[in-house]
């Protein structure tokens, strides 16, 4: 795989910031989004924009053509066994909530355990902070290994037969951490609960299988992923999404209104209430199709061979923290230089055109577990390269001098 051939499809990435080449290293937060998934988009608006599921004419058809099929990429690119089991959202958030809200708040009673990690995004933690709430249901925490990681040992003593729901994320955004989803789901279904999986940093970069993980919602969103911000999907198993009701009325969501009384659609769409958001799944689609020509596993060889080179070439830095585990790690390295403030050393870094993320990363808990405030993290993707590994290197070593 060629990076550098493949950044030559990012327009963004072909700009000077301050003075310095771009390199955008900040993919756990938001990918960039190639020429294909903007011309899908520019497309879609220029010939066939209007409204779905709607319209019996020309353009309305061709729409729901275009919304539709791309479901079906969505079914395909996860193994789901139908793409009535996929749910279009707002993004990997809303596709958590619907689970926390439709199915936690409707099956959880007093008594009855949720368990996470500690390492989860707070998008994968307030939702079921509210649900225990709600519920009366207690919020249970697996314990963290020194380096980051979990160990079924403490999988196995933290879930039991009161457990009704284990959510977890596949990859931390903030450790690297690359969960066992498929061993934890076998361990959850022995006791009488469900799995849900955040997926939001792990579909983007290796091949997910919904079946083989047996998993029974997984969310992730679009815009890590080459496509359009507001776009997400929620896959569920069948039979849980046809016993919970929806979380949003109105539009096609309906079959039959009454004055008093309504009834829903079928799957998926009892879950899409109002204008769904066409051009961003039309751009999900596109971005599906450029991933798969590009190669789901030619992108894991390519990050994992780039993630070995930086934690190699940030480690030999004197002062440098990193955190996480240093064997199997997804695409991201999280540090901190020293005793200087990450904002500050993310602040030095753009002003040579470099892009990290400084600040807590939406995990608060994770951050007093490492005992840190912040952390600054570099996250790759398929169009980073070992230069872009070598400038971050080198702009940090001056950043060291400049404050150290």
């Amino acid at each position: 795989m060629d990076a550098k051939a493949l950044k030559a499809e990012f327009p963004i990435l072909n700009q000077d910031i301050n003075g310095h080449p771009l390199v955008y290293l900040d993919n756990a937060a938001t990918t960039q989004k190639p020429i294909k998934v903007i011309e899908a988009v520019k497309r879609y608006y220029e010939w066939d924009n209007a409204n779905v599921h709607r319209g019996v004419h020309t353009l309305g058809s061709r729409a729901t053509d275009a919304y539709e099929g791309a479901r079906e990429k969505v079914a395909r690119f996860i193994n789901a066994p139908a793409s009535r089991q996929i749910i279009f959202t707002r993004g990997t958030t809303a596709a958590l909530n619907i689970v926390a809200s439709g199915y936690a708040r409707q099956t959880l009673r007093e008594g009855d355990e949720i368990v996470i990690t500690p390492m989860e995004h707070h998008s994968n933690l307030i939702p079921w902070q509210q649900a225990a709430k709600a519920t009366g249901a207690t919020l249970k925490y697996i314990p963290l290994q020194p380096d980051g990681t979990i160990s079924l040992a403490d999988v196995e003593s933290t879930i039991t037969a009161n457990t009704k729901i284990v959510s977890m994320t596949y990859i931390s955004n903030v450790l690297g951490t690359i969960n066992p989803i498929a061993e934890v789901a076998k361990i959850a279904h022995k006791n009488g609960a469900i799995i849900v999986v955040d997926g939001a940093q792990s579909t983007p970069h290796l091949k997910v299988d919904v079946q083989a993980l047996d998993v029974d919602f997984y969310a992730f969103s679009g815009h890590k992923m080459c496509a359009p911000t507001g776009i997400g999907v929620l896959y569920g198993k069948a039979q849980l999404l046809e016993r919970m009701e929806p979380v949003e009325f109105g539009g096609e969501m309906i079959d039959f209104v009454e004055l008093y009384d309504s009834t829903w659609k079928e799957l998926p769409w009892k879950f899409e209430g109002g204008t769904p958001i066409i051009a961003g799944a039309v751009g999900l689609g596109a971005a599906i199709d450029f991933l798969q020509e590009v190669g789901l596993d030619n992108i894991d060889r390519h990050e994992k061979k780039l993630t070995r080179y930086a934690m190699d070439s940030l480690s030999a830095i004197d002062g440098i923290t990193i955190y996480g585990p240093r064997q199997e790690r997804a695409g991201l390295v999280t540090f901190n230089l020293g005793d200087v403030h990450p904002h500050d050393v993310a602040t030095v870094l753009d002003t040579e055109g470099i892009a990290v993320r400084a600040g807590h990363h939406c995990c608060q808990p994770l951050m007093r577990w490492l005992q840190v405030s912040a952390t600054a993290r570099a996250s790759i993707y398929l169009y980073n390269s070992e230069e872009d590994i070598d400038r971050l290197a080198q702009s940090l070593v001056r950043t060291k001098e400049f404050f150290l």
